[in-house]
């Protein structure tokens, strides 16, 4: 940035001297020199600077698709080759396995997040297997598509369910996150309740039931900040959250629903240890189109989790799904709970399997889904 170290000496220092290299064309900025051992060495002091000095946990590398790509948002003309005649920066891509190689060695449990937007391979997998290094990617392929149906409105999601089926096809290729971040409350996006169709009562229902999808789904979370009790506003820089609102009746219960969906995830094993492997996930229900209702498996070891999903305003009484085991269930969570602010329709008591075959199972459950709600049931 003009502000910082661009031309710190006057001429090109910390950046590349070459414009083809050392501008980014859309955002006005500077192109670090990654091929410098001083720039370098610089950048990864930065990293462990804030680790050591102010004990973060966690960093995360914007915009790494722009690092990766020489000819990234350039036209014919306005990039080089590398030396083999390709397109990769491979001296970016060197910086960045250098960068995570040393957090790693230097600061076990401090976990590295690239924002990635392109198909590159590997990214969080070990430089010694050929891959980035970093702990985390995000999965921005799952929020644009979450987000758009989300987005949609409850009587034409019908058309739409492709796009919460589809994760699955590229789920485990990498260590995901799960991104509701910054990104998507500001620059006239709105913010998250303010994104939701249908009047304030739909609006905080649907956000209830996108928030347990999220917390159900293979992938590690990111909420950013505001969005845990719905402010209608998009954040910004310049001014605080809405915090007069929290603690406001639906807003409220919006922040209740999210501490238990954490204490959840914590707690139940089935939620979170196999969020990046397969033999974490199952598919009861992925095809019922007609009600938007969506239902799977999330297990670890001999705990299981079934999560379903109604993701339109009409409840759903007598919803009939297969179980890979008999015996009784019971509700560990529902979105539309009174203290979230829901109708507190749902399955109270235990839930016995009946005999019969369904989704593929001997037995099966029979319950009743809530409006714009998902509830998730645990055997007792």
């Amino acid at each position: 940035d003009e502000f910082a170290l661009a031309r710190f000496t006057g001429e090109s220092c910390y950046e590349y001297g070459d414009p083809n290299k050392g501008e980014h064309l859309d955002w006005g900025t500077l192109i670090f020199n990654y091929g410098r051992n001083e720039v370098r060495n610089f950048l990864i002091a930065n990293a462990v600077y804030w680790i050591e000095e102010f004990h973060v946990d966690g960093l995360r590398v914007d915009a790494v698709a722009s690092m990766l790509y020489l000819d990234y948002s350039r036209e014919h003309g306005q990039w080089s080759p590398n030396i083999h005649g390709g397109r990769e920066h491979l001296e970016a891509i060197d910086f960045l396995k250098n960068l995570n190689n040393v957090v790693h060695a230097e600061f076990p449990g401090v976990v590295t997040l690239a924002e990635e937007s392109t198909d590159w391979p590997m990214v969080s997998r070990p430089t010694d297997g050929g891959g980035l290094g970093f702990s985390m990617k995000w999965n921005m392929g799952w929020m644009h598509d979450t987000l758009d149906y989300a987005q949609t409105d409850p009587l034409y999601r019908r058309f739409h369910q492709n796009q919460l089926t589809f994760s699955q096809l590229y789920a485990y290729s990498e260590n995901f996150v799960l991104p509701f971040s910054h990104d998507e409350v500001v620059h006239m996006k709105r913010s998250m309740l303010d994104k939701m169709p249908g009047d304030v009562w739909q609006k905080f229902a649907n956000l209830r039931v996108l928030y347990a999808y999220h917390y159900a789904h293979p992938g590690k979370k990111l909420l950013f900040m505001g969005s845990e009790f719905g402010q209608w506003d998009e954040w910004s820089e310049g001014k605080q959250l809405d915090w007069e609102v929290a603690g406001m009746d639906k807003h409220a219960g919006l922040c209740n629903q999210i501490c238990d969906l954490n204490k959840l995830y914590r707690e139940q094993a089935a939620l979170h240890v196999y969020d990046f492997d397969l033999q974490g996930f199952q598919w009861l229900s992925c095809d019922d189109v007609d009600n938007s209702v969506l239902a799977f498996i999330r297990r670890a070891g001999d705990e299981t989790v079934l999560c379903v999903f109604n993701f339109t305003p009409k409840p759903l009484q007598d919803y009939v799904f297969g179980v890979p085991e008999a015996g009784a269930y019971k509700e560990i969570f529902n979105s539309d709970a009174a203290w979230y602010g829901g109708s507190n329709m749902g399955n109270s008591g235990e839930i016995n399997t009946q005999k019969q075959q369904e989704h593929g199972f001997e037995h099966s459950l029979t319950i009743t889904i809530p409006p714009l709600a998902a509830p998730f049931i645990q055997t007792v």
